[in-house]
């Protein structure tokens, strides 16, 4: 049986030759692929720097989130506190005046009032003070008794303590007389 022949050599080729030409293409063989080890190996690097990059990158942008939080956690109620300090100036200057009338002192008050609700209107805390008549919403409303009167059942009879909600979400629920079933 006889050596398989290289490719490319002439069918009369000696043994030398075909070796010589084996040889050659093992050489070019062994340098491709050295090559392609070198290539690889340098793509390899690279996607590891590219990935320690992206990690250093997902590690600031969670610890600068976190920092947010915390921020926002601290400070979340500044300007809410701002609305209020002018409530706290009225009352300090309510108390300063030594010798108030029945009158200043009630027209002081409501003044404050409007202060306060307009404070907490700013800051989207709304009163719930259901009017008389109106159906109880028990989502909004908590009620302490029913008591029987001239309207429809499960209405709003008198509100005992105004509620309040925040961003639509109750706070506080007015609490409330309902009417009963007749």
């Amino acid at each position: 049986m006889t050596e398989p022949q290289a490719a490319n050599t002439p069918a009369d080729a000696s043994p030398e030759e075909i070796e010589a030409a084996m040889a050659g293409h093992v050489a070019d063989e062994i340098q491709r692929l050295q090559n392609e080890l070198a290539e690889l190996k340098a793509k390899n690097t690279d996607l590891a720097d590219q990935f320690l990059r992206a990690k250093a990158d997902a590690e600031n942008a969670r610890r600068r989130a976190e920092e947010e939080v915390t921020k926002a956690r601290k400070f979340g109620i500044e300007g809410f506190a701002e609305s209020l300090l002018p409530v706290c100036d009225s009352l300090d200057a309510a108390l300063a005046i030594q010798n108030a009338t029945a009158e200043q002192l009630r027209e002081g008050s409501e003044a404050t009032l409007r202060q306060l609700l307009q404070a907490l209107e700013r800051n989207k805390v709304v009163v719930v003070n259901p009017a008389a008549g109106e159906k109880f919403d028990p989502h909004r409303h908590q009620a302490i008794s029913m008591v029987p009167a001239q309207q429809e059942a499960n209405t709003v009879v008198t509100v005992l303590q105004k509620g309040y909600l925040i961003f639509d979400r109750v706070l506080r629920p007015a609490l409330v007389t309902v009417a009963a079933p007749q």
